[in-house]
């Protein structure tokens, strides 16, 4: 009787085990229908439009409303937020962050102003508006607002092909300005409508190529400036800009200007090495730059040196930015294509601009909100087309200053667009004989930064694929234009993400011994393929029709490999076990492809179970019958699908 009992018991156990397996496949087959695509929309528009419309409070009386308008203005003006805790020691950081950086500014936005082909006193108004709007609307604590070398060179290459700024200055600057107004309408629709993830298409790799190619570009143009030379090429390929250069090396260049400017080039490296070495003395390569303005302005006061054949700058306008809302050129017969340049300005702008504000935002352990940043980047610019600014954004040399001097908030965007107004009020007519070679010397000076050799050897060492982007933006801005130079790079990019979903790779698992983990056996040597049942798991997140063949041809190779290899002795393998853990997607291709690799494995004597199928995955299976055209073989995990077909299989041996 007692082993009657026990037999029985063992029987129960066996049972109880199977009943809990088929018990845990509901799970996966009984489980609610996911969202459809109408309602993902819609919940994608609510976020774009009212992000925070959670976090309010209930509206109940007056009280609810006024702290759901409070908390409105300081989601839109971050200023609010900040301002209610700012002291007397963070504004004493602020105001030496603030002038120290207008050190560095002034001569900068006159040097950059001059390399977009713009009169000097539009990189000064450039950094008065965008500065204080951005102090009111943007997240971070740390970031320099105004004209920056890149964005310079874009509207330098882009909008000459409209316009010609030699011919006609006027309407050159004119559609700089909408130029300006495109991009800020961008840059605030990004933000607004949470379309942030379109500045993810220029990669790291892409920026870093990209930015260093136009650094070599920008130093190759700023010869025209350093050897004083009257007529320079309007391209910016390497090739015609070296040719210009020694075209006019060996007819008219000044050495004059060669010499000064050479000269305060070496001042502002020595002192930058002398930064380095001390930090106390962070102040001296930041106002290096306007010590040479100053020093180079006064040399050629006293020995006259611009009757000799020195370039000097002339004529600064005086006063604050005048209106320029009426000199955008909406009716532009070239419309379309001004929108196309503001397009790719706004996408590069952004980009260098959040990559500066995390980058110094880790530093201090706080974060940015992407999303407001645009916000903030679009109203400045929209605003300063308004008020003759061009694109204006985070500076990575500026802001690197005003880390270094200790700013505390962006209070010291406020003390230097302040300084800058008392300077255009007051000092303009100071500048009228400062050489044109020390503008480009500064220039110069802020590139090395620019070029990123470690981060291109880091590419190359870890992805190949991506150097081969970086190197497609470097030598499309080098050797053809900024644009084409861009658009090498993402089309690079994307062949790489095309010829990674089309092709991708397949492994197969063996269980890590002592442990129910089923692992990739190339990876871990260690873990044991189960001789009966071939376990496959794809490392893609979409099956598709661009891949659902490849995938199908690959698992029956396997199931190939291992058949000829019993083929000598009784075949062992009875089952193919697809994890599609991986997977979060899948199409009707790739639905016909499983079918038809389920028939096939059926033709060779093989069964087909799949394992952890998300969401969507397992609702269009069931929809597509697939479920039950291959018995319902549908598991939880690895080990719950070994077990229940082996089991299977021996029951019907």
């Amino acid at each position: 009787m007692a082993s009657l009992a026990i037999e029985t018991a063992n029987q129960e156990i066996p049972d109880l085990e199977k009943s809990r397996l088929a018990e845990k496949a509901q799970w996966v087959l009984n489980a609610p229908e996911p969202p459809s695509l109408w309602r993902e929309l819609m919940d994608s528009a609510r976020e774009a439009v009212l992000p925070r419309g959670k976090r309010f409070p209930h509206l109940k009386g007056k009280d609810g409303l006024f702290k759901t308008v409070i908390s409105v203005l300081k989601t839109m003006f971050p200023i609010f937020s900040w301002c209610r805790h700012y002291k007397a020691t963070d504004f004493k950081n602020d105001l030496l962050a603030g002038l120290t950086l207008a050190s560095l500014c002034i001569p900068q936005s006159i040097g950059y102003a001059t390399l977009a082909k713009l009169d000097p006193q539009y990189g000064l108004y450039s950094s008065v508006i965008p500065p204080l709007i951005y102090a009111v609307m943007g997240t971070s604590r740390d970031i320099a607002i105004g004209p920056v070398a890149v964005v310079s060179l874009l509207m330098s290459s882009m909008v000459p092909k409209l316009e010609d700024p030699e011919a006609n200055p006027i309407a050159y600057r004119n559609l700089v300005l909408t130029t300006t107004f495109f991009a800020g309408i961008f840059q605030a629709a990004f933000g607004l409508f949470r379309l942030g993830f379109l500045v993810d298409f220029l990669s790291h790799a892409v920026i870093v190529g990209f930015v260093s190619g136009a650094a070599i570009v920008i130093g190759l143009q700023q010869m025209k400036g350093l050897l004083g030379i009257a007529h320079f090429t309007n391209k910016t390929d390497v090739i015609s800009v070296i040719q210009a250069i020694w075209r006019s090396v060996h007819h008219s260049w000044n050495p004059h200007d060669f010499i000064l400017g050479c000269s305060f080039l070496s001042f502002i490296i020595i002192t930058r090495f002398v930064g380095k070495r001390n930090r106390k003395l962070f102040w001296l390569p930041a106002t290096a730059p306007l010590i040479s303005v100053l020093l180079s302005t006064l040399l050629v006061y006293l020995t006259r040196a611009d009757k000799h054949g020195v370039v000097i700058i002339k004529h600064v306008k005086k006063g604050l930015n005048p209106g320029s809302i009426h000199e955008l050129q909406l009716n532009h017969p070239h419309i379309g294509e001004v929108a196309k340049i503001g397009l790719v300005v706004a996408v590069i702008a952004i980009t260098e601009a959040i990559a500066v504000g995390r980058s110094f935002a880790s530093m201090k352990g706080y974060r940015i909100n992407g999303n407001q940043e645009m916000v903030a980047f679009g109203f400045m610019n929209i605003l300063g087309s308004f008020t003759s600014c061009y694109v204006a954004t985070g500076s990575f040399s500026r802001s690197a200053v005003n880390f270094s001097a200790g700013c505390e908030t962006a209070m010291s965007n406020i003390v230097m667009a302040i300084t800058v107004i008392i300077s255009l009020e007051l000092f303009t007519r100071l500048l009228f004989f400062t050489p044109i070679s020390v503008l480009s010397a500064i220039i110069l000076s802020a590139l090395p930064g620019l070029v990123d050799l470690h981060g291109a050897h880091n590419i190359w060492k870890i992805d190949k694929l991506d150097f081969l982007v970086c190197i497609g933006a470097f030598f499309g801005v080098l050797f053809a234009s900024v644009e084409i130079g861009l658009l090498a790079a993402v089309a690079i990019s994307f062949v790489k993400i095309i010829i990674i979903s089309i092709r991708p790779g397949t492994e197969v698992l063996g269980r890590l011994p002592g442990t129910d983990i089923f692992c990739d056996v190339n990876q871990y040597p260690m873990a044991v393929k189960n001789p009966k049942a071939l376990i496959i798991r794809v490392k893609s997140g979409l099956l598709c029709f661009a891949n659902a063949n490849f995938v199908r041809e690959k698992i029956m190779k396997w199931a190939t490999e291992e058949e000829e290899n019993d083929s000598k002795e009784k075949r062992t393998v009875q089952v193919v076990i697809l994890d599609m853990s991986n997977l979060m997607n899948i199409d009707t291709s790739g639905i016909a492809s499983l079918l038809e690799l389920q028939n096939n494995l059926a033709s060779g004597g093989m069964e087909l179970a799949i394992t952890n199928p998300k969401w969507q995955v397992i609702h269009k299976l069931r929809l597509a019958n697939f479920v039950t055209k291959m018995g319902g073989r549908v598991f939880l995990t690895v080990g719950e699908a070994v077990d229940a077909c082996l089991d299977a299989a021996m029951a019907s041996v």
